[in-house]
């Protein structure tokens, strides 16, 4: 793969990062509720590790091609960014206002980040239908192309940099910017849960609408 193939994929992989969705919404919660956005944001990227390493193997075309499957994934999903939307919903918090052990509270934020994004559509999309116009097969006259599961692997990996620097960004900009102004901080900490809400309710009923 070539410097201009990598950095093309890098301008519109960031391009999408920065679309505001699910992942956006709890970077912002995380980074208003907890002391730091660093677990919320590691289990996201975690969750897409999962998906680069699915699309190395090939599994994910096989998950494609598995419409039961993949319905099924798109609803747990859905369903619990709903879940977890309702409860930012019912108890916005401020600030640093966990009352959990800090361990404890650490590990559960990274689970709820990896299966928001190991659970993502648009993850899953991204693998399937873009990622793949990047990959180079049999190369240039005299040079020999990566396999295809290497090129995909360092397209992933690359993926995963945007969405750490992207989150990291926004959950921390999110906590300097609204960390002085509680009223304001529940305000977005609502706006993003509703975010969740209405996103995993829209996918439930795109979904349950085509069975």
């Amino acid at each position: 793969m070539d410097s201009g193939t990598l950095l093309s994929f890098l301008a519109l992989d960031l391009l999408l990062v920065c679309v505001p969705g699910a992942d956006w919404a709890y970077a912002i919660s995380a980074g208003l509720r907890d002391r730091s956005p660093v677990p919320a944001v590691a289990g996201l990227v975690s969750g897409y590790a999962l998906h680069t390493v699915l699309a190395a193997a090939g599994l994910a075309v096989l998950v494609a091609g598995s419409p039961v499957l993949l319905t099924v994934l798109t609803v747990v999903g859905a369903a619990y960014l709903v879940r977890l939307g309702w409860g930012v919903l019912r108890a916005p918090g401020t600030p640093g206002a966990s009352g959990e052990a800090a361990g404890a509270s650490r590990r559960r934020v990274f689970l709820r980040g990896a299966t928001i994004s190991g659970l993502n559509p648009k993850g899953l999309l991204l693998y399937l239908s873009v990622l793949p116009q990047f990959l180079v097969v049999g190369g240039a006259a005299g040079q020999e192309a990566l396999p295809v599961p290497a090129q995909t692997a360092v397209l992933g990996v690359l993926h995963m940099v945007c969405c750490a620097a992207v989150y990291l960004t926004v959950g921390l900009t999110a906590r300097t910017v609204l960390g002085a102004r509680p009223t304001a901080a529940r305000a977005v900490t609502r706006t993003s849960g509703a975010a969740m809400l209405g996103i995993g309710a829209f996918l439930l009923v795109q979904k349950l609408a085509t069975l």
